[in-house]
This record gives structure tokens, C-alpha cells and sequence, in this order.
């Protein structure tokens, strides 16, 4: 049991004003795995106000001063990192593996990538009489979600470190015992007190009061489009800096002259890792009519080869986060079976041999059309749907045909094509033949998938202002 009951403000673990708490579910038992405290604008504003009086320091620390301090939390973190991905197993039904190799390494990942871009960033130069600055934007909010805990944390905290920002971090109240891991490294490390707080709590509560407050200069926020807008629109009377990685509905575009088998098999894991819990997960999967047959049965044998059980054991897939959540699923596969979709693998109701637990089957429609729920809306569960087309033209129309634009996936034998078909696409990112992750390449999106971009060094431009010194020549 895990009681995580006390904030992180000003270098201090210290008593939220107004105690509340709250239960933690471990959702592949449906058991009380822990509890938090729920935090109040109260505990923001003295959050807030830590952060707003270390800034005048911390921005001004050197370059050398940043990397060292970074350094240090990565030293920390490896010392904990058998518990932080136990941690994520436990609040989000991440399978073992997956916590160790993916999500609790994207916490060094992100941290160690800071470091190489902060080494040689440009924080300044001349041009003519003119000196052009990027500065520390200020006082960060950042509200971080459940579904890769650790990576969306590291994905805010190290550009704002490395830029010299100060910082309040809301993690998930529903999956929280990792942001409060992360908080105990900071801490270990020697974050000046500060620099780094953390308040625990609901969105409507914690997060709108961050979003809203007037001494935070910049909110970054990850998670659903609409929760997205609700912070918007919360930071519009301050003006202040709105920064958003939101939903996604990505197509999976299959070229006719592919390895049919390895593509489809690929996009069907693609959208199972992670319980289909992932904004960039390549849901619709666009596919030559010609080869309806052969894609469905290849769908198929991937999607019915995909175990699901305890993620304490060797399951590819754990649950999914929650019973909010699981219903949610649950409903969106009733959509699309009601809406005329042929159902080709999995479909309602817990896998079989498991009655407790957030399980969703691994699912696969076919004869989806554009229109229909289930190619509209993000489903994040482990749901593939597929669309045929008639011509290239049709499949990368249908791939733009969204309200989305996170990522987009192409697979094809000819990579010119491959090129070709991306150049094409709406989305932030665009992966070909299943290219690893680079942690370098800025990830965000078009349209509702937010604005902004995080990774690497194209992160470190949302945390700074630009200024222009006219006359620095003399």
C-alpha cells in the first residue's frame, strides 16, 4: 500500500492545506492500491509562489550549472529505477516488460537527451547591431496524464530545467505514484527549493487553478482534446503561453506493393502496445481493397496471437487504466459492431479467464467506413479499424479526414513513395516502415492534436521568450 499523502513546495514535502485523499486503483486487481492527497488552489497559489521567487535565481544559473544539476537527477532516477517502472506496472496496468524497457527508460531518455541539445543550444547571437536573446519564459505549469506517466513528465521538466524555468507539476491523480517517485529524485538530486514542485490533485481543482493563475507564464498540458480546451480557455484572461499534446486518431496508410503480412502484423502491434493507450497509436489502418481478404486474416492471426493477462507476468497486454475507462472501450465496440463494422477479432466484454480487472480484448473491425464512430473517435484502447480505398488519392484523403493530426504511419516497398505520401499528410509526425523512436524528431500535432512541439531541441523553444537588444553593436 502506498500513501503518498504530502506535496512537494519550495524544497520541502509539506501537508496540503485542506487534507483530502484519495484512492488509488490498481486496475488489474480493481483492488485500493494506494492513496493521495487532493490538492486545492490554496496549495497552487503557494506552489506558485516558490516557483515565481526561485526564478530569479535559476534563470540566471549557467549553462554548465543546468547540465550538472542534470546529471545528478539522472544519477538519482537510475538508482530508483526498478521501482519506478514496479510503480507504473502497478497504477496503470503496464505490462512488466513494457514499464521496464519503454516507459520508466523514457525518464532517462528524455533527461539525457536535454543534456546532448543543452550542450551546444544557441541561447544568443548578434545580428548587425542587434543582439536576439532566448530567455526562460517563467513560471511552468505543467499537468501531465496517466497513459505514459514518467515519459510525459520528462518530456516538460528536462526542456524547463535545461532553459533555466521553474516549475508546479499536477501529475495524474489517477495514476500518481510515479510523478511522486519522480518528485523524490528531484529532491534527492538537489533541485534548489523551488524550482521543482508538485501538487497533487483533480483537473477541475489543481489543474484550473495552475491553468488560470495569474504567476504562471506558460501551461503545458498533455492528454484529451477536450480537457485541452477546458485549460485554453481557463489561461486566456492571463495570456498566458498554451502549450498542448492532445488526441489523436493516426491513419496506418498500406501501400500495395508492401510485405503484406509484416505490414499488417506491425500496425496491428502498433496499436495493442500499451493496451492501445497511446495518442499516436496507429488506429485506422488504410488498406487496398484488392487485398481485403488477405489484410483481415493477417489482422486477425496478429490480433488473436496477442495475450492479455496479469501484467506482473508475461502478458503482451495488461488492462487499461480504469473502469471509466474500460467502459468507455466497451461502449465504442458496441458502436461500431451496431453501426454495420464486421468484427474480425476480440469485441465485447473481459478475455477469456479473466473476470477481474480492466481487460479489454485485443480488437479488430473491418469495412469501416469514414463515417462511422469507431474511424472518428479516439477509442485508446486496443481497437484497430479498417478502411479500404480504392486509389492512393482516396487512402491519403481518408487519412486526412480527421479532427486530428498527431502522427501518421506509411508502410511500403518503395521508399520514394513512402516520401511522397507523407509530404502529404496532416500530422506532426510521420513514421515509415515502422522507423524507431527518435527522441530527437519534435513530436505534437496539427489541427486538434494541439500546438507546440516537445522533444528535443525543437522542445526547448516553448520555454523561452525571444528579445531583441537594438543597439547592442554601440
Amino acid at each position: 500500500m502506498r500513501d503518498y499523502l504530502k506535496f512537494y513546495i519550495n524544497g520541502a514535502f509539506v501537508d496540503p492545506v485542506t487534507p483530502k485523499t484519495l484512492e488509488v486503483i490498481n486496475p488489474a486487481t480493481e483492488g485500493v492500491a494506494g492513496h493521495i492527497s487532493l490538492g486545492a488552489k490554496a496549495d497552487v497559489d503557494k506552489a506558485v509562489a516558490a516557483a515565481k521567487a526561485a526564478f530569479a535565481s535559476f534563470s540566471r544559473t549557467s549553462r554548465a550549472e543546468r547540465i550538472d544539476l542534470m546529471e545528478r537527477i539522472i544519477e538519482e532516477y537510475k538508482k530508483r529505477y526498478a521501482e519506478m517502472a514496479e510503480a507504473i506496472t502497478e497504477e496503470m496496468g503496464a505490462p512488466g516488460w513494457l514499464s521496464q524497457r519503454a516507459q520508466a527508460a523514457m525518464g532517462v531518455g528524455h533527461m539525457q537527451t536535454a543534456i546532448e541539445v543543452l550542450k551546444s543550444y544557441e541561447f544568443e547571437h548578434q545580428r548587425g547591431g542587434t543582439l536576439i536573446s532566448k530567455e526562460p519564459i517563467g513560471v511552468c505549469g505543467f499537468i501531465t496524464p496517466w497513459n505514459w506517466p514518467i515519459n510525459q513528465i520528462a518530456t516538460k521538466v528536462a526542456p524547463a530545467l535545461a532553459t533555466g524555468c521553474t516549475m508546479v507539476l499536477k501529475p495524474s491523480e489517477v495514476a500518481p505514484f510515479s510523478g511522486y517517485i519522480w518528485t523524490e529524485i528531484m529532491h534527492a538530486a538537489g533541485v534548489p527549493a523551488g524550482v521543482f514542485n508538485m501538487v497533487n490533485g483533480d483537473g477541475p481543482t489543481v489543474g484550473a487553478a495552475i491553468s488560470s493563475h495569474p504567476d504562471v507564464d506558460m501551461v503545458s498540458f498533455t492528454g484529451s482534446t477536450r480537457a485541452g480546451i477546458d485549460v485554453a480557455r481557463n489561461a486566456a484572461a492571463t495570456v498566458k503561453r498554451v502549450h498542448q499534446e492532445l488526441g489523436g486518431k493516426s491513419p496506418n496508410i498500406i501501400l500495395e506493393n508492401v510485405d503484406l503480412a509484416a505490414a499488417v502484423k506491425r500496425g496491428v502491434q502498433g496499436v495493442m502496445m500499451n493496451s492501445g493507450q497511446s495518442c499516436n497509436a496507429p488506429t485506422r489502418m488504410l488498406a487496398p481493397r484488392t487485398k481485403r481478404d488477405e489484410v483481415i486474416a493477417y489482422a486477425k492471426e496478429a490480433a488473436d496471437a496477442t495475450t492479455v493477462g496479469d501484467p506482473n507476468g508475461n502478458a503482451q497486454l495488461g488492462p487499461v487504466v480504469s473502469e471509466v475507462q474500460w467502459n468507455k472501450i466497451q461502449g465504442l465496440i458496441k458502436k461500431g459492431i451496431d453501426e454495420g463494422a464486421t468484427l474480425v477479432s476480440g469485441g465485447l466484454g473481459r478475455p477469456e479467464g479473466l473476470d477481474k480487472g480492466y481487460y479489454v480484448k485485443p480488437t479488430v473491425f473491418a469495412d469501416v467506413t469514414p463515417d462511422m464512430t469507431i474511424a472518428k473517435e479516439e477509442i485508446f484502447g486496443p481497437v484497430l479499424a479498417i478502411l479500404p480505398y480504392d486509389s492512393l488519392d482516396e487512402a491519403i484523403r481518408i487519412g486526412n479526414d480527421t479532427e486530428y493530426g498527431l502522427a501518421a504511419y506509411v508502410q511500403g516497398a518503395d521508399i520514394q513513395e513512402c516520401r511522397d505520401v507523407a509530404a502529404q499528410m496532416r500530422a506532426g509526425q510521420v513514421i515509415l516502415n515502422g522507423a524507431t523512436t527518435d527522441l530527437m524528431a519534435p513530436f505534437g500535432g496539427y489541427k486538434q492534436s494541439g500546438n507546440g512541439r516537445e522533444w528535443g531541441d525543437h522542445a526547448f523553444d516553448e520555454f523561452l521568450e525571444t528579445k531583441a537588444t537594438i543597439g547592442y553593436g554601440g
